[in-house]
């Protein structure tokens, strides 16, 4: 995979942001800036990396969890979703009109927990707990980038012009097929995270899962989906609680 390589100068202000949850997260590095460049250098690592040598895709792979339920990926859903996968990447390194600044932090985020986009559209912040999360954490700042910016239709046409739901939907959907391909056909280790959203969307319970967890978020999306699936939310913590063997988000601590 070929990408371009940009040198930016690391700016000297460029601290993390404060925000109302910044007192509630996880403590963060103190060396949590990285770059463009330094995203470059992960993804070439990380992924270019896997890939050489094999000029074709390599068979996938089957995903399992700690309860043992599995996924088996096809290879065709596979290169559906590679079709689209590199070249995103790429233009996350060489488009010019924004910064993603991003590292890592102490314990576990969802990526909407830690992401800050500023009113210009031409910032976002994002911080992860591994280093292998770079690239789905730096992707979901990028599409909610191009939110800001009115070029969603780059990636998501269908998302454009929808409401805040359905924006954020087919990003999270977007950002499950990618970490879906990494751990099918890069082994890439499991993260209970984003495994959850990519169980989740599998098996047909990607709006569950969301409003689940956002229930402040997407207050009217949320009512309409319960009054029209009167008994979706107790199937879907039926059967998150059988795949995860724990409460899915939005449930912990009490529903």
């Amino acid at each position: 995979m070929h990408l371009i390589h940009r040198h930016h100068p690391v700016p000297t202000s460029a601290e993390p942001q404060a925000s109302q949850a910044a007192n509630r997260r996880p403590h963060r590095s103190a060396n949590a800036l990285w770059t463009h460049g330094t995203l470059l250098a992960v993804i070439v690592l990380t992924v270019s990396g896997c890939a050489t040598g094999e000029p074709e895709m390599r068979d996938p792979r089957r995903l399992v969890v700690h309860s043992g339920e599995r996924l088996a990926p096809t290879r065709e859903r596979m290169e559906e979703i590679e079709g689209w996968f590199h070249e995103q990447l790429d233009s996350i390194v060489s488009d010019e009109s924004f910064w993603v600044i991003h590292g890592p932090q102490e314990g576990p985020a969802y990526p909407w927990e830690t992401l800050e986009v500023n009113e210009q559209g031409d910032t976002a912040h994002i911080y992860y707990q591994r280093p292998e999360l770079v690239r789905s954490y730096t992707r979901y700042a990028y599409l909610h980038i191009l939110v800001v910016q009115g070029r969603l239709d780059l990636w998501l046409p269908e998302a454009e012009g929808g409401t805040p739901y359905e924006i954020e939907r087919a990003i999270l959907s977007q950002v499950a097929d990618a970490w879906l391909y990494e751990r099918s056909i890069y082994d890439t280790r499991p993260y209970d995270l984003l495994d959850e959203l990519v169980y989740s969307k599998e098996n047909d319970y990607l709006d569950a899962y969301v409003l689940t967890a956002r229930p402040d978020e997407f207050v009217d999306a949320r009512r309409t989906w319960m009054e029209e699936n009167p008994d979706a939310r107790d199937a879907f913590i039926a059967w998150f609680r059988k795949a995860f063997e724990r409460d899915p988000p939005g449930v912990r601590g009490g529903s």
